[in-house]
């Protein structure tokens, strides 16, 4: 069997290290924040190229504060993608804020700016663009029609931590930036996590409260804030497992390189790196037309695959209310429709990358 992920194999290459990490928080009676978790906002703002970095318990919450500290609140439209996971609006809706979508370009499978500022109205605040898959969004014109309407850029960096637009980081190119740490990410903690990134002097001291009951200090509560706070012992293993994210990195676009050159004349439609852009992979996503007859083909022949995301947000129950339908975002339908994600992580053996590269060739039908 070749799983589609496995944690496991991770683990056993620096399971010394993660473990006497844990027990030294474990000795240390100190389980919630602390002198890890601290460390980890220095390190991880430095590798981020932003001043401040907040530590939180999930990459939801840290959408979620993000939104808050810069004004958004009930009754503002927030501008995404509706080819995302469902948290993306979900964190939009937690404020009473309300989620408008546009479509995708279907090559990146983000955000396609050329179609954002018909979404704009006198209600719009802030756009949050997803830097989905390990690729950033185009973030240039984005910026620049933020900058145009007076909005706030808030990236949802959540499954690309280290890619670059232009030399600079996910994550600080926005008035903010949020990611997850969910244990299949690219950096990943073993439980929850997340943390937001952000070069505001005001809006960090703001999310720093905002997470910790709204204190700026022990009982002495200046905003109605959340318990949004960074386990000590996950912040101890991050930095263990920060230390490692570019050698991980780079395993990662070895075998998405390999993987390309193997398909890319083949019968199914390959991901593809912008110009400008460095793509972490966190998903090697193609596209065929017949998607469910290619995953059980392979599962058949012992290969694990995953769907990312087969029912976009416009589409799913929860979002019904906000009237949206069939052929509304006709670009991430279609992606929702067709695109499998192949095993890709940086253990995976090179060889492994050439059966399953090798499987898909024997079927699979591109569009």
């Amino acid at each position: 069997m070749i799983p589609f992920l496995d944690i496991k194999a991770q683990y056993a290459t620096i399971q010394a290290e993660l473990e006497a990490a844990a027990l030294k928080v474990l000795r240390s009676g100190r389980y919630v924040l602390g002198e890890d978790v601290k460390a980890l906002e220095e390190e991880f703002a430095a590798y981020c190229g932003t001043s401040h970095a907040i530590a939180v318990n999930t990459g939801t919450s840290a959408l979620h504060l993000s939104l808050l500290a810069a004004g958004v609140g009930p009754g503002d439209e927030v501008i995404t993608t509706p080819f995302t996971f469902v948290a993306t609006a979900a964190a939009i809706s937690y404020i009473g804020a309300i989620p408008v979508f546009v479509d995708i370009d279907p090559v990146t499978f983000n955000i396609d700016p050329n179609q954002i500022e018909r979404a704009i109205t006198p209600r719009t605040k802030a756009i949050v663009p997803v830097h989905l898959y390990g690729q950033m969004a185009d973030m240039d014109p984005i910026l620049q029609i933020a900058a145009k309407h007076g909005l706030v850029v808030i990236e949802d960096a959540c499954q690309a931590h280290g890619a670059t637009y232009g030399g600079q980081r996910a994550g600080s190119l926005g008035v903010s930036g949020c990611f997850s740490f969910y244990p299949g990410k690219n950096l990943g903690a073993c439980g929850e996590g997340g943390i937001i990134v952000t070069n505001d002097d005001k809006q960090a001291q703001q999310m720093r409260m905002l997470r910790d009951w709204g204190q700026d200090r022990r009982y002495h509560h200046v905003t109605q804030g959340f318990n949004y706070r960074m386990d000590a012992i996950q912040g101890a293993i991050l930095r263990v497992k920060l230390r490692q994210l570019e050698t991980w990195t780079e395993a990662r676009r070895t075998r998405a390189r390999l993987y390309t050159s193997l398909l890319v004349n083949g019968p199914v439609e390959v991901p593809r790196e912008a110009a400008g852009r460095r793509h972490v992979w966190h998903v090697f996503a193609v596209r065929t037309r017949d998607r469910d007859q290619l995953q059980k083909f392979l599962l058949s022949e012992g290969v694990e695959t995953g769907l990312h995301y087969p029912i976009p947000v416009h589409l799913q129950p929860a979002y019904a209310h906000l009237g949206h339908g069939q052929g509304d975002f006709p670009a991430a339908e279609a992606a929702a429709n067709n695109v499998l994600s192949l095993p890709l992580y940086p253990e995976l053996s090179l060889r492994d990358v050439e059966i399953v590269a090798e499987l898909v060739k024997q079927n699979a039908y591109v569009d």
